[in-house]
Formats: structure tokens, sequence, C-alpha cells
């Protein structure tokens, strides 16, 4: 039995285990990393409650050239647009200077919404889990530990239905530009993976956050779906600028995966206007 929860991203008592760590940063990322953190102190300053990594540098799985920085910067107050504008030209620059990487997406947050009983199940678990402590306090230190039940799955991808509306208007605006769809192509594969895996994760019980194995997983209790699945995973990573495949995501996976969740785990607990 540890053998099997160790190779699910959990600990011996069942719990999910921080996945990311300095340690595994490849030693390509590394300055690229410091440049981030340094400037990042410079942007927000005292404005600055702590700041994080995510995704796969900290994971040790990035590709260079190919793999974007992924921060978390929280702050002591709610995020303002002029945050945000800074948050976005601190990302160019860093992009710019450095091309071991492709991209650099900045989440900016409040202390507050980060450590809210609202978001205790959905950005709480995801700082405490999914992000590697880069500047300031570890907010971990005040979240509980987390393991991938129902509630869990609920709150951090039960609301797939709200975000089909919004993702036929982005493949409208798109049009047939390959340079737009080809993005659009990564981001949807993606949110649908994770999504299809977070649908079965509580009878998987486990943690990942490779989509191939997320597939897989998803395959175990939906076969009849699981070529789309895992096909989604492939255009994960290595994305085609088709159209036809984003139609196939709104029209047909998407719809069914935001009912079958609403049947398996309910939907995620509505949030403020203005909360994304």
């Amino acid at each position: 039995m540890t053998e099997t929860v160790a190779s699910r991203g959990l600990d011996p008592l069942g719990f999910i285990e921080r996945e990311g760590s300095h340690a595994r940063v490849p030693h390509v990322f590394r300055p690229v990393v410091a440049a981030a953190r340094d400037r990042l102190l410079d942007v927000f300053g005292a404005q600055l409650d702590s700041a994080y990594l995510y995704g796969s540098i900290p994971r040790g799985t990035a590709r260079v050239g190919r793999s974007d920085l992924d921060l978390v910067a929280v702050l002591r107050a709610e995020p303002t647009d002029a945050d945000r504008d800074a948050a976005g030209a601190l990302g160019e620059a860093v992009d710019k200077e450095f091309p071991e990487i492709d991209g650099v997406g900045t989440l900016l947050y409040s202390r507050a919404r980060v450590l809210s009983e609202l978001e205790r199940y959905d950005i709480g678990w995801f700082v405490a889990c999914l992000c590697t402590p880069l500047l300031g306090e570890d907010l971990a230190a005040f979240l509980p530990r987390y393991r991938p039940d129902s509630l869990l799955a609920r709150e951090t991808n039960g609301d797939l239905a709200r975000y089909l509306p919004r993702w036929r208007q982005r493949i409208a605006a798109a049009g047939d530009r390959e340079e737009a769809l080809r993005p659009l192509v990564r981001f949807m594969s993606r949110h649908l993976v994770r999504t299809g895996f977070t649908l079965v994760m509580p009878r998987w019980n486990g943690w990942t956050s490779d989509l191939r194995e997320m597939a897989e997983a998803f395959a175990g209790y939906y076969p009849e779906r699981s070529a789309q699945l895992r096909r989604a995973a492939e255009w994960g990573y290595e994305p085609a600028g088709d159209r036809a495949v984003l139609r196939t995501y709104v029209d047909d996976l998407g719809p069914w995966l935001a009912d079958e969740y609403a049947r398996v785990h309910g939907v995620r607990t509505p949030r403020p206007e203005g909360w994304e």
C-alpha cells in the first residue's frame, strides 16, 4: 500500500505531497528563477507578502526553449489593474532576456483571499500543494493538509460549465489564424485533461500534474472517452493550430465533462463578482 500511495503523489497518511522544490529546478533555469525573484521584489516591494513558483520548472520537467515560467505573487492587499499591468511588464522583460523560457505567467492574489474559507480548497490548496516558496512567508503553514477527495475535486474544477461560453467567444475571435488557435488548443486541452482527471481523482486516490498520467487515470473509469482525453493530453504538450479541435472541445467533450462533473461532485461554490 505504501508503495502505491507514494507513487501517486501522496504521503504515507494519504495527504497530497507538495510536488515541486528548488532542488528539482534544472540548472539551466536557475538564473531565470533568480531574476524573477529579484524583479518581483523590485516591482512590488513592501506590497509583496510572498511569492511562489509552480509548473514544470520546480517539478524538474521543463523543456529548454519550450516551457514557460509560472509565478504566483501574493500581495498584502487585493491586486489592482496597475498591479496586473506591472506583473505583465515584469513577465515580458524576463521572457525577452532569457531564451531558455517561452513566456512568463504571473498570478496575483491577496493574502486574505489565499487564506479565506471560500478559497481553502482551490487557491489555498494550489499554493499549499502545487507551489514552491520563492519569497516571504509560506502560507501553506496556515492551511490544512489535503486529501484527493470529492470536496477538493468540486472546488478546484467544478466550474467548467461557466467557462464554455467564454471559450466559444475566444474561438470565434481567433478566426482561422493558426498563431491564435495554437495557444487556445494548448490552454483548453490542459484545462479539459485536468478536469477529466479531477473527476476521477477521488477514486484513483492520488495526485499528478503529468497530463498523460492524468489521461490514463481518467481512462480507467471512462473508457468510452479515453481516446479524446489522451489526444487532449498530447495537444496540451504539442498543440495543433486546428479550429476543429476546439469545436470538439466546446460542442462535445467540454459539455459532457461539465455535466458529468456536476453529477458526480456537484458545482463549485460561487465566488464574488470579479474573482476568477
